[in-house]
Protein backbone atom coordinates (compact mmCIF):
# COMPACT_ATOMS: atom_id res chain seq x y z
CA UNK A 1 0.00 0.00 0.00
CA UNK A 2 1.45 3.04 -0.69
CA UNK A 3 1.87 6.16 1.49
CA UNK A 4 1.92 8.80 -1.58
CA UNK A 5 -1.43 7.04 -3.16
CA UNK A 6 -5.19 5.92 -2.47
CA UNK A 7 -7.30 3.93 -3.95
CA UNK A 8 -10.86 3.81 -4.84
CA UNK A 9 -13.11 1.15 -5.33
CA UNK A 10 -15.84 2.20 -8.30
CA UNK A 11 -18.58 0.35 -9.82
CA UNK A 12 -20.26 1.18 -13.32
CA UNK A 13 -23.79 2.72 -13.18
CA UNK A 14 -26.89 0.93 -13.90
CA UNK A 15 -30.42 2.42 -14.60
CA UNK A 16 -32.67 3.19 -11.88
CA UNK A 17 -36.00 5.10 -11.98
CA UNK A 18 -38.19 7.03 -10.06
CA UNK A 19 -41.27 8.29 -10.07
CA UNK A 20 -41.79 12.53 -10.76
CA UNK A 21 -44.44 14.87 -12.11
CA UNK A 22 -47.33 13.36 -13.79
CA UNK A 23 -48.73 14.92 -16.83
CA UNK A 24 -51.20 13.17 -19.53
CA UNK A 25 -49.26 10.90 -22.29
CA UNK A 26 -51.23 9.35 -25.36
CA UNK A 27 -50.04 5.62 -25.07
CA UNK A 28 -48.93 5.57 -28.47
CA UNK A 29 -46.62 8.83 -27.83
CA UNK A 30 -44.63 5.96 -26.20
CA UNK A 31 -44.22 2.51 -28.53
CA UNK A 32 -41.42 1.68 -27.12
CA UNK A 33 -42.45 1.00 -23.41
CA UNK A 34 -42.41 -2.54 -21.95
CA UNK A 35 -45.43 -3.93 -20.57
CA UNK A 36 -42.71 -4.46 -17.56
CA UNK A 37 -41.47 -0.79 -17.82
CA UNK A 38 -45.12 0.23 -16.97
CA UNK A 39 -45.97 -2.56 -14.35
CA UNK A 40 -42.78 -1.25 -12.54
CA UNK A 41 -44.17 2.86 -12.91
CA UNK A 42 -47.34 1.79 -11.93
CA UNK A 43 -46.22 0.03 -8.41
CA UNK A 44 -43.99 3.19 -7.81
CA UNK A 45 -46.35 5.74 -8.09
CA UNK A 46 -48.52 3.11 -5.65
CA UNK A 47 -45.89 3.25 -3.10
CA UNK A 48 -45.72 7.07 -3.37
CA UNK A 49 -49.55 8.25 -4.03
CA UNK A 50 -51.28 5.07 -2.45
CA UNK A 51 -53.21 4.75 -5.79
CA UNK A 52 -52.47 4.42 -9.49
CA UNK A 53 -51.62 7.30 -11.43
CA UNK A 54 -54.53 8.91 -13.93
CA UNK A 55 -51.90 9.41 -16.14
CA UNK A 56 -48.47 7.78 -17.19
CA UNK A 57 -45.35 8.92 -15.08
CA UNK A 58 -41.77 10.67 -16.37
CA UNK A 59 -38.97 8.72 -15.52
CA UNK A 60 -35.69 10.12 -13.75
CA UNK A 61 -32.22 8.18 -13.54
CA UNK A 62 -31.44 8.49 -10.13
CA UNK A 63 -27.99 7.34 -9.02
CA UNK A 64 -26.61 7.09 -5.31
CA UNK A 65 -23.22 8.18 -4.52
CA UNK A 66 -21.54 6.12 -1.17
CA UNK A 67 -17.74 5.60 -0.11
CA UNK A 68 -15.59 2.21 -0.65
CA UNK A 69 -15.40 -1.03 0.94
CA UNK A 70 -14.92 -0.77 4.42
CA UNK A 71 -16.67 2.54 4.96
CA UNK A 72 -19.89 3.53 6.49
CA UNK A 73 -21.80 4.60 4.19
CA UNK A 74 -21.77 2.31 1.27
CA UNK A 75 -23.41 -0.41 3.43
CA UNK A 76 -25.45 2.17 5.00
CA UNK A 77 -26.45 3.22 1.02
CA UNK A 78 -26.95 -0.15 -0.26
CA UNK A 79 -29.77 -0.42 3.09
CA UNK A 80 -31.45 2.85 1.67
CA UNK A 81 -31.58 1.27 -2.05
CA UNK A 82 -32.79 -2.23 -0.46
CA UNK A 83 -35.42 -0.06 1.76
CA UNK A 84 -36.68 2.17 -1.24
CA UNK A 85 -36.66 -0.58 -3.62
CA UNK A 86 -39.35 -2.84 -0.99
CA UNK A 87 -41.62 0.49 -1.68
CA UNK A 88 -41.24 0.39 -5.65
CA UNK A 89 -38.49 3.12 -5.43
CA UNK A 90 -35.17 1.75 -7.70
CA UNK A 91 -31.84 3.72 -7.38
CA UNK A 92 -28.51 2.68 -8.16
CA UNK A 93 -25.51 2.60 -5.47
CA UNK A 94 -22.15 3.71 -6.53
CA UNK A 95 -18.98 3.11 -4.73
CA UNK A 96 -16.76 6.64 -4.55
CA UNK A 97 -13.89 8.45 -2.54
CA UNK A 98 -16.09 9.51 0.20
CA UNK A 99 -18.29 12.79 1.10
CA UNK A 100 -15.76 15.26 -1.26
CA UNK A 101 -16.13 13.10 -4.32
CA UNK A 102 -19.95 12.74 -3.81
CA UNK A 103 -20.55 16.32 -2.97
CA UNK A 104 -19.06 17.45 -6.32
CA UNK A 105 -20.43 14.57 -8.69
CA UNK A 106 -24.28 15.72 -6.95
CA UNK A 107 -23.53 19.31 -7.54
CA UNK A 108 -22.99 18.99 -10.85
CA UNK A 109 -25.98 16.36 -11.88
CA UNK A 110 -29.55 16.43 -11.20
CA UNK A 111 -29.82 12.97 -11.01
CA UNK A 112 -27.35 11.78 -8.87
CA UNK A 113 -27.77 12.03 -4.89
CA UNK A 114 -24.81 11.39 -2.55
CA UNK A 115 -23.75 10.64 1.42
CA UNK A 116 -22.11 13.23 2.38
CA UNK A 117 -20.31 14.93 6.10
CA UNK A 118 -21.91 17.95 6.26
CA UNK A 119 -17.94 19.56 7.74
CA UNK A 120 -17.37 18.96 4.11
CA UNK A 121 -20.24 19.97 2.65
CA UNK A 122 -19.78 23.54 4.14
CA UNK A 123 -15.97 23.83 2.30
CA UNK A 124 -18.27 22.81 -0.80
CA UNK A 125 -20.74 25.76 -0.36
CA UNK A 126 -18.22 28.29 0.67
CA UNK A 127 -15.37 27.11 -1.86
CA UNK A 128 -13.22 26.72 1.28
CA UNK A 129 -11.26 23.59 2.14
CA UNK A 130 -10.89 20.74 -0.20
CA UNK A 131 -13.23 22.76 -2.01
CA UNK A 132 -11.38 26.08 -2.75
CA UNK A 133 -12.15 28.10 -5.73
CA UNK A 134 -14.83 25.97 -6.47
CA UNK A 135 -18.46 26.87 -5.06
CA UNK A 136 -20.97 24.26 -5.29
CA UNK A 137 -23.88 26.27 -5.76
CA UNK A 138 -26.68 23.31 -6.07
CA UNK A 139 -26.34 21.58 -3.26
CA UNK A 140 -29.56 20.52 -1.32
CA UNK A 141 -30.33 18.98 1.82
CA UNK A 142 -32.65 15.65 1.46
CA UNK A 143 -32.72 13.64 4.83
CA UNK A 144 -30.37 12.55 7.82
CA UNK A 145 -28.70 10.08 8.36
CA UNK A 146 -26.19 10.11 11.19
CA UNK A 147 -23.32 11.52 13.69
CA UNK A 148 -20.09 10.53 12.69
CA UNK A 149 -16.97 10.86 15.77
CA UNK A 150 -13.41 10.12 14.98
CA UNK A 151 -11.52 7.20 16.95
CA UNK A 152 -8.24 5.69 15.99
CA UNK A 153 -7.39 1.76 16.28
CA UNK A 154 -3.93 0.14 17.05
CA UNK A 155 -2.85 -3.47 18.64
CA UNK A 156 -2.54 -3.21 21.96
CA UNK A 157 1.25 -4.96 21.21
CA UNK A 158 2.19 -1.55 19.70
CA UNK A 159 1.82 0.15 22.97
CA UNK A 160 0.02 3.36 20.97
CA UNK A 161 -3.02 4.45 22.73
CA UNK A 162 -2.84 8.34 22.21
CA UNK A 163 -2.14 10.46 19.52
CA UNK A 164 1.17 11.49 21.24
CA UNK A 165 2.41 7.95 20.72
CA UNK A 166 1.88 8.64 16.67
CA UNK A 167 4.76 10.40 15.96
CA UNK A 168 6.70 9.18 12.99
CA UNK A 169 4.19 6.14 13.40
CA UNK A 170 2.31 4.97 9.88
CA UNK A 171 -1.37 5.84 10.20
CA UNK A 172 -4.21 5.05 7.54
CA UNK A 173 -6.43 7.65 7.13
CA UNK A 174 -8.53 6.35 4.37
CA UNK A 175 -8.98 8.11 0.61
CA UNK A 176 -6.18 11.02 -0.11
CA UNK A 177 -7.98 14.27 1.30
CA UNK A 178 -11.50 12.76 2.53
CA UNK A 179 -12.65 14.12 5.56
CA UNK A 180 -10.94 11.56 7.71
CA UNK A 181 -7.35 12.84 6.31
CA UNK A 182 -8.30 16.98 6.39
CA UNK A 183 -9.35 16.19 10.53
CA UNK A 184 -6.13 13.69 11.13
CA UNK A 185 -3.35 16.14 9.96
CA UNK A 186 -5.23 19.01 12.29
CA UNK A 187 -5.95 16.15 15.51
CA UNK A 188 -1.77 15.24 14.49
CA UNK A 189 -1.23 18.99 14.80
CA UNK A 190 -2.89 19.78 18.01
CA UNK A 191 -0.87 16.71 19.34
CA UNK A 192 2.04 17.86 17.86
CA UNK A 193 2.86 15.15 16.30
CA UNK A 194 4.17 14.14 12.69
CA UNK A 195 3.13 10.85 11.33
CA UNK A 196 3.38 9.08 8.04
CA UNK A 197 0.10 9.21 6.38
CA UNK A 198 -1.30 6.51 4.72
CA UNK A 199 -4.39 6.05 2.09
CA UNK A 200 -6.48 3.54 0.61
CA UNK A 201 -10.18 2.34 1.25
CA UNK A 202 -10.50 1.93 5.27
CA UNK A 203 -11.08 -1.86 4.75
CA UNK A 204 -8.09 -2.38 3.03
CA UNK A 205 -5.61 -0.07 6.24
CA UNK A 206 -7.70 -2.18 8.77
CA UNK A 207 -6.11 -5.44 6.82
CA UNK A 208 -2.70 -3.54 7.38
CA UNK A 209 -2.87 -2.44 10.63
CA UNK A 210 -3.88 -6.25 11.66
CA UNK A 211 -0.64 -7.48 9.65
CA UNK A 212 1.54 -5.12 11.64
CA UNK A 213 2.47 -3.73 8.04
CA UNK A 214 0.79 0.19 9.43
CA UNK A 215 0.92 1.21 13.17
CA UNK A 216 -2.89 2.57 13.80
CA UNK A 217 -5.87 3.53 11.24
CA UNK A 218 -7.98 7.18 12.16
CA UNK A 219 -11.53 7.20 10.40
CA UNK A 220 -14.55 8.25 10.94
CA UNK A 221 -18.21 7.15 10.69
CA UNK A 222 -21.06 6.25 13.16
CA UNK A 223 -20.28 4.56 15.80
CA UNK A 224 -18.87 1.61 15.87
CA UNK A 225 -16.81 1.95 13.11
CA UNK A 226 -16.93 -0.83 10.78
CA UNK A 227 -13.54 -0.57 9.88
CA UNK A 228 -12.41 0.38 13.43
CA UNK A 229 -14.70 -2.82 14.62
CA UNK A 230 -12.84 -4.96 12.16
CA UNK A 231 -9.72 -4.63 13.12
CA UNK A 232 -10.90 -4.76 17.26
CA UNK A 233 -12.19 -7.97 16.15
CA UNK A 234 -9.48 -9.32 14.41
CA UNK A 235 -6.77 -9.00 17.47
CA UNK A 236 -6.12 -7.70 20.29
CA UNK A 237 -6.41 -3.48 19.79
CA UNK A 238 -7.34 -0.56 21.55
CA UNK A 239 -9.83 1.98 20.61
CA UNK A 240 -9.01 5.68 21.88
CA UNK A 241 -10.30 9.19 20.58
CA UNK A 242 -8.95 12.77 21.67
CA UNK A 243 -7.28 14.39 25.07
CA UNK A 244 -9.26 16.83 26.03
CA UNK A 245 -6.78 19.67 24.97
CA UNK A 246 -6.79 17.77 21.36
CA UNK A 247 -10.53 18.16 21.36
CA UNK A 248 -10.80 21.87 22.37
CA UNK A 249 -7.95 22.62 19.53
CA UNK A 250 -9.98 20.69 17.34
CA UNK A 251 -13.32 22.38 17.87
CA UNK A 252 -11.35 26.16 17.84
CA UNK A 253 -10.21 25.06 14.19
CA UNK A 254 -13.74 23.64 12.67
CA UNK A 255 -16.38 25.54 14.77
CA UNK A 256 -18.75 22.83 12.59
CA UNK A 257 -17.51 20.36 15.38
CA UNK A 258 -19.37 19.22 18.40
CA UNK A 259 -17.40 17.57 21.40
CA UNK A 260 -18.99 13.55 21.71
CA UNK A 261 -18.54 10.80 24.02
CA UNK A 262 -18.30 7.31 22.61
CA UNK A 263 -19.56 5.07 25.83
CA UNK A 264 -17.88 2.06 26.59
CA UNK A 265 -18.90 -1.42 24.64
CA UNK A 266 -19.02 -0.40 21.19
CA UNK A 267 -15.86 -1.79 20.29
CA UNK A 268 -14.47 -5.23 21.52
CA UNK A 269 -12.46 -4.80 24.45
CA UNK A 270 -13.22 -1.40 25.38
CA UNK A 271 -13.99 -0.37 29.03
CA UNK A 272 -13.69 3.11 29.33
CA UNK A 273 -15.25 6.12 27.23
CA UNK A 274 -13.49 7.59 24.23
CA UNK A 275 -13.62 11.31 23.95
CA UNK A 276 -13.76 12.58 20.28
CA UNK A 277 -15.38 15.10 18.19
CA UNK A 278 -18.12 14.82 15.93
CA UNK A 279 -20.88 16.13 13.30
CA UNK A 280 -23.67 15.38 11.17
CA UNK A 281 -24.09 13.39 7.82
CA UNK A 282 -27.02 13.81 5.24
CA UNK A 283 -28.07 12.74 2.16
CA UNK A 284 -27.99 15.42 -0.43
CA UNK A 285 -28.86 15.99 -3.92
CA UNK A 286 -28.66 18.36 -6.51
CA UNK A 287 -31.61 21.40 -6.45
CA UNK A 288 -32.42 20.25 -9.79
CA UNK A 289 -33.71 17.10 -8.81
CA UNK A 290 -37.57 16.71 -10.16
CA UNK A 291 -39.58 17.77 -6.50
CA UNK A 292 -41.84 14.67 -6.75
CA UNK A 293 -38.50 12.39 -6.26
CA UNK A 294 -37.01 14.15 -3.76
CA UNK A 295 -40.05 14.19 -1.95
CA UNK A 296 -40.94 10.60 -2.56
CA UNK A 297 -37.58 9.61 -1.63
CA UNK A 298 -37.29 11.50 1.73
CA UNK A 299 -40.86 10.50 2.35
CA UNK A 300 -40.31 7.23 1.83
CA UNK A 301 -36.89 6.59 4.07
CA UNK A 302 -38.25 8.88 6.80
CA UNK A 303 -41.44 6.81 7.18
CA UNK A 304 -39.79 3.96 8.61
CA UNK A 305 -41.14 2.62 11.73
CA UNK A 306 -37.57 1.49 12.76
CA UNK A 307 -34.90 2.68 10.78
CA UNK A 308 -32.48 0.53 11.94
CA UNK A 309 -33.83 -2.63 11.22
CA UNK A 310 -35.78 -1.90 8.31
CA UNK A 311 -32.98 0.01 6.38
CA UNK A 312 -29.10 -0.79 8.57
CA UNK A 313 -27.94 -1.06 12.02
CA UNK A 314 -26.45 2.74 11.95
CA UNK A 315 -29.72 4.34 10.79
CA UNK A 316 -30.99 5.09 14.34
CA UNK A 317 -30.10 8.77 13.81
CA UNK A 318 -32.05 8.71 10.27
CA UNK A 319 -35.07 10.44 11.74
CA UNK A 320 -37.24 13.77 10.71
CA UNK A 321 -36.52 15.26 14.00
CA UNK A 322 -32.54 15.17 12.93
CA UNK A 323 -33.05 17.15 10.03
CA UNK A 324 -32.71 20.22 12.04
CA UNK A 325 -28.92 18.96 12.38
CA UNK A 326 -28.83 20.73 8.84
CA UNK A 327 -27.89 24.96 9.54
CA UNK A 328 -25.38 24.38 6.63
CA UNK A 329 -27.18 23.43 3.23
CA UNK A 330 -30.83 24.83 2.02
CA UNK A 331 -32.97 22.41 1.86
CA UNK A 332 -34.45 20.11 -1.46
CA UNK A 333 -37.97 21.67 -1.97
CA UNK A 334 -39.32 18.00 -1.92
CA UNK A 335 -38.10 17.59 1.15
CA UNK A 336 -39.01 20.49 2.68
CA UNK A 337 -42.61 19.42 1.30
CA UNK A 338 -42.53 16.54 3.69
CA UNK A 339 -40.87 17.70 7.10
CA UNK A 340 -44.05 20.74 6.42
CA UNK A 341 -46.04 17.75 6.28
CA UNK A 342 -44.38 15.89 9.13
CA UNK A 343 -44.65 19.45 11.34
CA UNK A 344 -41.03 19.24 11.60
CA UNK A 345 -39.63 23.25 11.80
CA UNK A 346 -36.74 23.14 9.98
CA UNK A 347 -33.55 25.48 11.25
CA UNK A 348 -33.58 29.19 9.28
CA UNK A 349 -30.66 29.88 7.53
Amino acid sequence: MSTTCWSKAASRPTRATACCTSRRRDAAAEPDMTRRSVRCLLLLCVAIFGHAPAYSQKVAEVTLMTAGDGSAFLPYGQGVAAYLASKGISIDVKKSAGSNENLSAVDASATTIGTAFMVSAFDAMNAAGWAAGRKHENLRALFPMYETSFQVAALRSSAITSLADLDGKKVGVGPAKAPAEVFFRAAAEAARVRPIIVNGDPAALAKLVTAGEIDALWQGAVVPIPSLSDVADRADAVVFGLSEAEVAAMLEKFPQLSATIVPPGNYKGQTAEIRSVSAWNFVVANKDLPVEVAYAITKAILSANDPKSEIYPTAGGTLARNATHNRIMPFHPGAMRFYAEAGIVLPAR
